[in-house]
């Protein structure tokens, strides 16, 4: 979408409540309601929707509603958020041509107010040429849901944070000015991209310059990841300048090594092809050693002059978006190795002892709950026996003589030597009597009800005599 500044002449303070409420609205909105921006915006006597017809008319906002009526914002209308403030900062005053345009961003030259030049980067990440941003970049960190203007916003944080720290440190990299949303202001760069240059006076010079700035930020605790000829400005005196920052790692990445000798390998590649350098023969005349000598190595490089990955909290970049994400990991990690320290005390030397002491234990408790349970068991059923004797007084006086008998066997058990060799034999025993009673209960039990069934009392007395004799 090209951006028109014109527009701005045309929009008054209310436009911009809006604006700024639908971009409020959509931190936890995907498409922001209209009675929400409303609310939000507080305007006087309903004028919220005729400035809503306004920004459409310019392409401000976008209007869906396929689920329900909401807004949200167009690039161009986060565009003109982020001028305006910068803007009322004092941070430049014109906005002119447009002078640069990549797969990410736009730039665009703005004017101070005393007629200093300076460039202007607007983030622009979701073009369809390049929207596989999420595994291609580490904007994101450990978050799932994103939308395309916080994605540019925190390219943009980034850029800006990761040039303050190498101009600190005397990298060759534009003077970042300030930053806002998605717009970086910075130093406009005297000189043209290295892929428009066709000669050089001293192609060796500059080569062994450009190889030096890929060691020196290794040194310094970072790769860039995108080392090429479009990201170098060479100026009429073969001063080399760094750009183009948002993707740069930290030497602890995971691919940090792959990153590395890929910058390396683009810049052999691109000086062999343009300016017919021939390395062989450029260390036979220096050294006389291997082509090996002049390409650097990752794994030798002296990490010892500073990690600036570490140190660029001092430049606005707070850790909300890079130190997370190494918490996130470290607590994994540390959960993972908790967790195996954990298993491997548990698996220690006395380990069999104890499973050893807990079978022996738990077999004992075995043999003491064998006998509580026929006791629960024979109780209980003597209590049943009681019952049925009502019915028959012969019957009842022989199983309460029974369960008198089962008692006191039980009490003397208890009482007795856990360790005899003839417990076993004995509760075997009484389980037996206790089985034979049940199946006796049961069968009196059936009697009983084909009686009342019946009705009749010769049944009754047969029923009787019956039970005299089997007891």
């Amino acid at each position: 979408m090209k951006l028109d500044v014109d527009v701005l002449r045309y929009l008054s303070k209310d436009d911009f409540r809006v604006l700024t409420a639908v971009e409020m609205g959509m931190r936890n909105h995907e498409l922001v309601p209209s009675e929400l921006v409303v609310r939000i915006a507080s305007l006087k006597h309903g004028g919220t929707y005729k400035v809503l017809k306004n920004l459409l008319k310019y392409k401000l906002l976008h209007h869906d509603s396929s689920k329900y009526d909401g807004f949200r914002l167009t690039y161009l209308g986060y565009d003109f958020l982020a001028i305006k403030t910068l803007v009322n900062r004092g941070v430049f005053v014109a906005v002119g041509r447009q002078i640069g345009v990549g797969k990410e961003s736009d730039i665009f030259e703005v004017a101070k107010e005393d007629g200093t030049v300076l460039a202007m980067k607007l983030h622009r990440l979701g073009r369809t040429s390049f929207r596989a941003v999420k595994s291609k970049r580490d904007y994101l960190g450990h978050r799932n849901n994103y939308n395309w203007l916080y994605l540019s916003r925190l390219a943009a944080l980034k850029e800006f944070a990761f040039m303050k720290a190498l101009e600190e440190h005397g990298f060759p990299v534009p003077n970042a000015v300030d930053c806002n949303r998605h717009c970086v202001v910075m130093s406009l760069v005297q000189g043209y991209p290295l892929v428009q240059v066709k000669q050089l006076q001293n192609p060796d010079i500059v080569f062994e310059t450009i190889i030096g700035l890929v060691v020196h930020l290794a040194e310094h605790g970072l790769i860039h990841c995108d080392f090429n000829e479009f990201n170098i400005m060479i100026d009429d005196d073969e001063k080399v300048t760094m750009i183009d920052f948002p993707q740069m790692v930290s030497v602890s990445h995971r691919n940090a090594q792959m990153y590395f000798d890929r910058d390396v390998e683009c810049i052999f590649k691109f000086f062999s092809k343009r300016f017919n350098l021939s390395f062989q023969e450029h260390t036979d005349e220096i050294d006389g050693d291997t082509e090996e000598y002049d390409r650097p190595c990752f794994s030798s490089i002296e990490k010892c002059t500073g990690f600036l990955d570490k140190e660029l909290s001092a430049s606005g970049f707070t850790g909300k978006d890079q130190d997370e994400i190494e918490k996130f990991i470290e607590e994994g990690i540390e959960k993972d190795t908790g967790s195996e320290d954990e298993g491997m005390a548990d698996e220690g030397p006395n380990s069999d002892e104890f499973d050893e002491t807990n079978i022996k234990e738990f077999d004992s408790l075995q043999l003491l709950e064998q006998p509580e349970r026929v006791n629960c068991d024979e109780k209980g059923k003597a209590e049943e026996r009681q019952q049925f004797c009502e019915a028959g007084q012969s019957s009842g006086r022989e199983t309460q003589d029974t369960s008198d008998k089962f008692l006191k066997e039980e009490e003397a058990n208890e009482t007795g030597n856990e360790d005899d060799a003839e417990l076993m034999h004995r509760l075997n025993k009484q389980r037996r009597r206790a089985v034979a009673a049940v199946h006796g209960r049961r069968k009196t039990l059936t009697s009983r009800n084909s009686y009342k069934d019946k009705g009749g009392k010769s049944s009754h007395n047969s029923k009787i005599q019956k039970q005299l004799s089997g007891w």
